[in-house]
């Protein structure tokens, strides 16, 4: 699952990667048991692992599964802190589908 590439999304996206594993940064903005919600240019709704960890108004990077309902099933959080350039973080985003071909390979 290494070489597997994980597009970067905003919340726009889910749709188009149903099924399939992505990547994105979001700010926490609601914890509750084994559920959270973060904003990524709209709200996703996460299925946490008991590794996620997350904690209020920081930004994580979330990789995991986009399922039916249009959540994500965290496989992997990372921590980014409370000072993150989410501005700077759309540009990426808006890049690589831009520009997929580049980023993701012909097939994507």
């Amino acid at each position: 699952m290494a070489d597997e590439s994980t597009p970067r999304i905003n919340a726009s996206y889910l749709e188009s990667f149903q099924g399939q594993r992505v990547r994105f940064v979001g700010k926490v903005v609601r914890l509750q048991g084994d559920r959270a919600t973060v904003d990524c240019a709209g709200q996703i709704t996460l299925i946490l692992n008991r590794d996620s960890h997350l904690v209020m108004n920081h930004a994580f990077e979330i990789v995991g599964q986009v399922t039916p309902d249009l959540s994500v099933r965290v496989n992997q959080a990372l921590d980014f802190g409370t000072d993150f350039d989410f501005n700077a973080y759309e540009a990426v985003v808006n890049a690589t589908h831009r520009h997929k071909e580049i980023f993701y390979g012909a097939d994507m």
